[in-house]
């Protein structure tokens, strides 16, 4: 027998400002139609506003077969919910003086040098990096094994590539931009250049820079780039076929139609040895990246600056049209709404947001005081299925006007 919601449920439902139980049976039942339709595993999920829980819930199973309840201090790889930690990580840096937006990345970086596909060599920022308009792109958005990072050998940090962050790097230094600087938008491998600069001003390997600039001060105790506690760790599983089957090690799943797909290594979360991709390597918990997104929708103790949270907040992407979405732009570290009527999202215009490919969507409605993590051990549902829109509409239909 499956444990949904009513089943096991973690934490109580709190008073609104009202004084009256807000009615969260809507995101109960979202999450409970996931799990029964067995499109979802398990997942946690926090919602909270104004710093206050408002609803925390976790169901379903953190491992299927071993019997595994899901637990809210269960720790998730979190794939690209690492994106916003290193890039706060960044900021920090920015903050303090070390780091400037603007200038180009060679100042740090002097040997990452990609070249235009016409051979001019490019000026790249750190606004750039962070904003995914460097240029750079993803190894598995290619169309098949033959492409120019595929060729080039370059890991987008979640294999077992066996190779250390320099020599990732000087592999994604070897192929050419797909367009020049700021002229487009792409996901891409940004952030994990932006690991190898933390590295170079710190001068310390990126977990140690990562756990000194974001996760100790803000009290995420079980984020990093191995899992500590490996009783813990939710284990990973896909959608398809009539229940999703345990994700297999070196497994390649396509996260969208026409292109090759990432190459999975779920035991690089325990591996010591495997480099720390900035862009994809981290794990931790449901509740470490609330602390994260609540330190920065707050301005919690000024730990970033209030004009930082806010550059991190604008549009960067200068009103391109991006892959993303109708409606969204993006910022320094996430997604930002733009539109939400192009968006056909409840929302409120400026909301920030992005997810993980294991399986997890987060989102971050300042002008409402509005933060919820959803994270789940189940990709792709988790971040791109039915499950994210029926939730932020549950969310929002709970949220009085």
């Amino acid at each position: 027998m499956d444990l949904s919601v009513s089943d096991m449920y973690s934490g109580e439902v709190r008073q609104g400002a009202s004084g009256r139980a807000a009615p969260w049976a809507p995101v109960a039942q979202a999450l409970n139609a996931a799990l029964a339709e067995q499109r979802l595993v398990g997942a946690v999920v926090l919602v909270y506003q104004h710093g206050q829980p408002l609803c925390r819930m976790a169901a379903g199973w953190a491992d299927r077969e071993a019997r595994m309840a899901m637990a809210e201090n269960t720790v998730f790889r979190w794939a690209s919910v690492s994106k916003p930690v290193v890039s706060a990580a960044v900021m920090r840096l920015v903050a303090e003086g070390r780091l400037s937006l603007d200038e180009p990345i060679t100042t740090w970086l002097p040997s990452f040098c990609p070249r235009l596909p016409d051979g001019r060599q490019a000026r790249i920022s750190l606004r750039q990096l962070l904003s995914h308009t460097a240029g750079l792109g993803y190894r598995f958005f290619e169309a098949d094994g033959q492409g120019p990072y595929a060729q080039a050998g370059v890991s987008d940090g979640m294999d077992a590539s066996g190779i250390d962050l320099q020599e990732n790097l000087r592999r994604i230094a070897k192929v050419p931009l797909l367009y020049e600087p700021s002229t487009g938008w792409g996901y891409s491998l940004a952030v994990d250049v932006l690991g190898a600069l933390v590295e170079a001003v710190c001068n310390t390997r990126l977990p140690q820079a990562v756990e000194a600039l974001v996760t100790r001060p803000l009290g995420m105790a079980d984020a990093g780039f191995v899992c500590r506690d490996a009783a813990r760790l939710g284990t990973p599983y896909v959608n398809g076929g009539p229940v999703p089957h345990r994700l297999r090690e070196g497994e390649v799943v396509a996260p969208f139609e026409g292109t090759v797909g990432i190459v999975y290594s779920p035991s690089r979360a325990l591996d010591a040895s495997a480099f720390p991709s900035g862009g994809a390597g981290m794990v931790g918990t449901a509740d470490d990246l609330l602390r994260l997104l609540e330190a920065l929708r707050s301005d919690q103790g000024g730990w970033l600056p209030e004009h930082l949270i806010a550059e991190m907040a604008r549009d960067q992407t200068q009103g391109l049209e991006l892959a993303a979405g109708p409606g969204l732009g993006f910022g320094l570290g996430f997604s930002v709404l733009r539109d939400p009527a192009l968006a056909q999202s409840p929302e409120s215009p400026g909301t920030w947001r992005w997810g993980g490919a294991y399986g997890h969507a987060w989102w971050v409605d300042r002008p409402r005081g509005l933060t919820v993590v959803a994270l789940t051990n189940t990709l792709y549902e988790g971040m791109s299925g039915r499950f994210v829109t029926e939730l932020r509409d549950a969310v929002y239909q709970c949220i009085p006007r």
